[in-house]
C-alpha cells in the first residue's frame, strides 16, 4: 500500500484527535499510575490551535490510500536561561503515532525522518522522545531511529498537599 507523509492541515484535526486519543489508551494501559486519556475535546481545541498557524510546532501525517495512519508532532523547546549553565542549543521534543495495524510497515520510520528534515530546517540541533513508563516498542522503534541515551531524568513523586482552608 502507498503511503505519503505531509504537513498536517485543518482537515486533519480529527484524524489527529484519534490518533492521539489511541496513543493515550495505549499508554494508560502501560502505566495507569502515569497516563490519562485527555478530554477529546481539550485534544480538539490543541490541534485547532496548532493547525491554525499559531504555535512553532510541526505536524506531520502520514497517509495511505484511504486514511491517516500516524502523525508525529515536533514540539520545539525554550532555550535554557543565561544563569544556567547548559549550553543553549535548539532543541524540541518529537511525539509519533501509529494507529494499530499500521506498526512495522515504515510508518514511524516515515515520520521520524520527514520530523528530522523539518527540525533541521528550524535550526534544531537535538531531539528528544520523552519514554516515560517501561515502554519496550517505543524504546525500540527510537533507538532504531538513532535515537540513544542522554544524561539521565531522575524523578520523584512528592506527597499531595493538604487543600488550605480559607
Amino acid at each position: 500500500m502507498e503511503m505519503r507523509v505531509r504537513r498536517a492541515g485543518v482537515g486533519d484535526r480529527d484524524a489527529l484527535v484519534g490518533l492521539r486519543i489511541a496513543n493515550a489508551e495505549r499508554h494508560v494501559e502501560l502505566d495507569p499510575g502515569l497516563y490519562r486519556l485527555p478530554d477529546a475535546e481539550a485534544v480538539r481545541r490543541h490541534f485547532d490551535a496548532l493547525l491554525s498557524g499559531g504555535s512553532d510546532s510541526l505536524v506531520l501525517v502520514a497517509e495511505n490510500e484511504t486514511r491517516v495512519v500516524g502523525m508525529a508532532e515536533l514540539v520545539p523547546l525554550a532555550l535554557p536561561p543565561d544563569h544556567q549553565i547548559l549550553i543553549p542549543r535548539p532543541a524540541a521534543e518529537i511525539h509519533t503515532v501509529v494507529l494499530d495495524g499500521h506498526r512495522g510497515e515504515g510508518v514511524g520510520a516515515a515520520l521520524v525522518a520527514a520530523i528530522e528534515r523539518g527540525a533541521v530546517e528550524r535550526g534544531i540541533v537535538v531531539l528528544y522522545a520523552g519514554i516515560f513508563a517501561p515502554n519496550t516498542a517505543a524504546t525500540r522503534f527510537y533507538s532504531a531511529a538513532g535515537f540513544g541515551p542522554r544524561g539521565t531524568l531522575l524523578s520523584k513523586e512528592l506527597p499531595t498537599r493538604p487543600a488550605c482552608a480559607p
